[in-house]
């Protein structure tokens, strides 16, 4: 990739508490997935002033490669990343199903 900037940054992730050890491409919780939204335009840069939690909400192959689709909470911006060896997709098959997650019925809260 274009400009990658690696980082070896260790972090405790703010949805479950999982302490991440950071390998320098590391970019979202292994355990729930979750990351933070703080690369602008090259993974590694840090010049994002938005500091939004990145949501997982879908997954792809590109290139024979998963990549998990992440929804920033707070600006909206979408964006892919790749997985780890490391990463529990087992623990989302809903998120995860080919027609992805089943939208709530009608008249449900």
């Amino acid at each position: 990739m274009k400009n990658f900037v690696r980082r070896i940054e260790n972090f405790e992730c703010e949805i479950c508490g999982n302490l991440v050890k950071g390998d320098g491409y590391t970019d979202h919780c292994p355990h729930c997935l979750y990351g933070k939204h703080v690369d602008e335009t090259v993974p590694g840069d840090r010049k994002s002033a938005c500091g939004g939690l990145m949501e997982p909400v879908g997954i792809r192959k590109k290139k024979g490669k998963l990549q998990i689709e992440y929804r920033c909470q707070k600006c909206g911006k979408v964006f892919f990343c790749k997985t780890s060896k490391e990463d529990e997709i087992s623990s989302f098959p809903l998120l995860f199903s080919p027609i992805g997650p089943k939208p709530p019925k009608a008249g449900r809260r």
